[in-house]
């Protein structure tokens, strides 16, 4: 028998959507076909798929996978589906996934040339489409720091489109100290500003964007936080050409991190 919104295990996967709820389980939740196929390519990190007859039939090969990796598969009605998504046409699956955070030395053991800092960025939406832009760019880390969004938060893992499962996702309190160890790491510093004293364009002619680099990203309100602008070894502008006032956040990361991918390769 399906389950039903009132089903324990269904009750207790809902209240994953609230942070608090979140970060005590060390869980939460992946919505869609794309989310939960990328979840189940990283061993371990699914521990349960909930999903409607009609999805679990459309996706036979998700369902599949799923029992291979001995991931329990519930099924559910469609009311029980609607209440774990929030998505307003869901599609009838949704997965339990075990958070992935990793230490910033343990990230930044394995040599990334590319990272992405996220600080003090509130927004998921922006977020998560910031993390998808850095993984599409062939980024190894993304660093949530400062009083940054949850990066299991579920419009951001909405907005990341299943690049979550594909990098090193670190969480840290203090952004200083992570511009500290990714310099200790061999990485040039470049702070994202609409002010900055450096022209991306200058960036890359004069040849300053092929080794190792982290890019600094604040908030699309506030920008970057003073005392970590001033950390950074640049603070760095994106050329506007036109009459647009400024880049939205997303567009000037998109920009700065293929700006970097290119030069590297």
């Amino acid at each position: 028998m399906a389950f039903t919104p009132r089903t324990p295990r269904v009750v207790a996967a809902r209240r994953l959507q609230r942070r608090r709820d979140r970060d005590a389980a060390g869980r939460f939740l992946a919505e869609g076909p794309q989310a939960v196929r990328e979840a189940l390519a990283r061993p371990g990190v699914v521990t349960e798929l909930f999903g409607t007859p009609t999805a679990l039939d459309r996706y036979p090969e998700l369902a599949a996978t799923a029992a291979r990796a001995d991931v329990p598969i519930s099924e559910v009605t469609d009311d029980a589906l609607a209440a774990l998504a929030e998505t307003v046409a869901p599609q009838g699956l949704v997965a339990v996934c075990r958070h992935l955070d990793v230490p910033l030395e343990q990230a930044l053991a394995g040599g990334p040339r590319l990272v992405a800092v996220l600080a003090e960025i509130r927004d998921p939406g922006n977020a998560g489409t910031v993390l998808r832009t850095a993984d599409a760019a062939g980024a190894g880390v993304v660093v949530f720091a400062g009083d940054a969004v949850d990066p299991y938060n579920g419009k951001c893992v909405r907005a990341s489109a299943g690049s979550l499962f594909h990098v090193d996702v670190v969480r840290a309190a203090d952004p200083v100290a992570v511009v500290d160890a990714l310099r200790a790491a061999g990485l040039s510093i470049f702070a994202t500003t609409g002010y900055g004293d450096d022209d991306l364009d200058d960036m890359i002619d004069y040849g300053r964007l092929v080794g190792p680099t982290a890019w600094l990203f604040g908030s699309e309100a506030h920008g970057l936080p003073e005392e970590l602008s001033a950390a950074a070894d640049a603070r760095v502008r994106v050329p506007l050409y036109g009459r647009a006032e400024s880049l939205n956040l997303a567009a000037a990361a998109a920009v700065c991190l293929y700006a970097s991918a290119r030069a590297q390769r």
